[in-house]
């Protein structure tokens, strides 16, 4: 900690203090996104702890081991600032919150079976904070939350029933919402805008001085945090209701005999639309999450009859698995195949393509119902080869497995499936049946191979 208190520096303090290495960052939540935060602000000589309540991911760490192997750049700063030790990770949340003078907070906010937003890793930790947060320190939440969060709930938990602490007086407070897409997240650190806000202003400035010293892109200021996770939410939300009305529109296409890919391609023609693609499902720790917080934020007000397009995208996207196995099962009946006892690969299970992430995967349900029907389940995802996921060790290489299968379903669209060899695929499987999700197989192509093809939305 620095003899000023880092709340009452001005701003050239500010930026002397950032650029002079002389003040301490913790970030709480080392994972997919705290982590390249974290070594962002080392990068740049800043001394960064890591806090993490996950002591396996941070002995990894301390040993040099990068775990972020599908983020690229990355993996060199992580050796760079482990190696000047401007960086190490720890589980001890009093050792590192007590030195820092900025404290980050990036911690999940899933929902639970309920689709209720849990946000007990933000409660714990706030609780944590109001016993060893330094006076003059500031918080910042890049977490998604739902509107309101830090003013009716944070706030409060940090100050602590003993009133150890008082905001704006003691401990400052603001959000800075992460925009980062998995896979790209360096490259979305230097070049997507961001938003910052504080609980005043004084404290916005301070925010936007941290953030403009170590990103390189546009920050916009918003006038309360309240309104910064409002647009955070907002345009994740656009996409999944908008990812539902493509999936209704190939629902659609697909009984009309219309290609869905050849539309959206056209339709990009016109300056004004934006593309989304169909799939089956949309999963990851946002879009379904942000969905439901805003209708849980809606609830909470006794608003339970709005947001109803909200809802009806959630009901579309959610059945998109089961539409999957109807293609499958459609295309087994008319080949008059039983699909019981049938051999089925899965090929990806990731949310999203070239990425090892699971959280909330169509991929999922696909599994476990394909399980009910009594189908044997193989896996071929380049991201987990020889993982034992869903209770299914993946295998290890894909062709080498077909003679074995009487179907094959594309759920994720990693890159190199784009480039199947299809001619194989039918000569080599027991069945020559491909389902594709994804859209990346052409229908033309799949048929004169000699497979049964059957495609979302085609």
């Amino acid at each position: 900690m620095m003899n000023k208190k880092f709340l009452e520096m001005n701003n050239d303090e500010i930026k002397t203090a950032l650029s002079s290495g002389s003040i301490t960052v913790c970030v709480i939540g080392i994972g997919r996104i705290g982590l390249p935060t974290a070594l962002s602000f080392a990068n740049l000589g800043i001394p960064t702890i890591g806090l993490d309540i996950n002591s396996k991911l941070v002995e990894s760490i301390n040993s040099g081991i990068y775990p972020l192997k599908d983020e690229p750049e990355y993996d060199v700063i992580f050796e760079k600032v482990i190696k000047e030790k401007k960086f190490f990770a720890t589980t001890n949340i009093e050792e590192s919150v007590s030195k820092s003078d900025i404290v980050l907070l990036s911690l999940p906010t899933p929902m639970d079976q309920n689709n209720v937003p849990d946000y007990s890793a933000l409660r714990s930790v706030g609780s944590q904070l109001s016993e060893y947060l330094q006076e003059g320190s500031v918080v910042i939440v890049e977490s998604t939350i739902e509107p309101g969060f830090v003013e009716n709930e944070l706030i409060s938990l940090i100050q602590g029933s003993k009133s150890r602490l008082t905001a704006e007086k003691d401990f400052g407070i603001g959000v800075c919402p992460e925009t980062a897409n998995p896979g790209e997240i360096m490259i979305d650190f230097t070049k997507l805008p961001r938003l910052v806000a504080g609980i005043n202003k004084k404290i916005s400035e301070l925010i936007y001085e941290i953030y403009n010293f170590v990103f390189p892109v546009e920050l916009i200021r918003m006038p309360n945090c309240k309104t910064a996770n409002a647009v955070k939410l907002t345009t994740n939300v656009f996409r999944d209701i908008n990812i539902a009305f493509v999936n209704e529109l190939a629902l659609l296409f697909e009984q009309l005999g219309i290609d869905t890919m050849t539309v959206l391609k056209a339709a990009q023609s016109k300056y004004n639309f934006q593309v989304h693609y169909p799939g089956a499902g949309v999963g990851g720790p946002c879009l379904p999450v942000n969905s439901y917080q805003l209708l849980n934020s809606a609830k909470s007000l006794g608003n339970e009859n709005m947001l109803n397009i909200i809802k009806a995208s959630r009901k579309v996207n959610e059945s998109m698995p089961d539409h999957v196995i109807n293609l499958l099962q459609n295309v087994f009946l008319k080949s008059n195949k039983e699909l019981t006892n049938a051999t089925i690969m899965i090929l990806g299970i990731s949310y999203k393509p070239n990425v090892k992430d699971i959280q909330l995967t169509p991929a999922e349900p696909i599994i476990e119902k394909l399980k009910d029907l009594g189908v044997k389940i193989k896996i071929f995802d380049p991201y987990y080869k020889n993982e034992k996921i869903f209770d299914i060790v993946i295998e290890n290489e894909l062709y080498d497995n077909l003679s074995e299968c009487d179907g094959l379903i594309i759920i994720t669209n990693h890159d190199e499936f784009s480039s199947l060899n299809l001619n194989l695929l039918s000569s080599t499987m027991k069945f020559p049946i491909l389902i594709d999700s994804r859209g990346l197989i052409e229908k033309e192509s799949a048929q004169k191979a000699g497979l049964i093809f059957r495609g979302l939305g085609q």
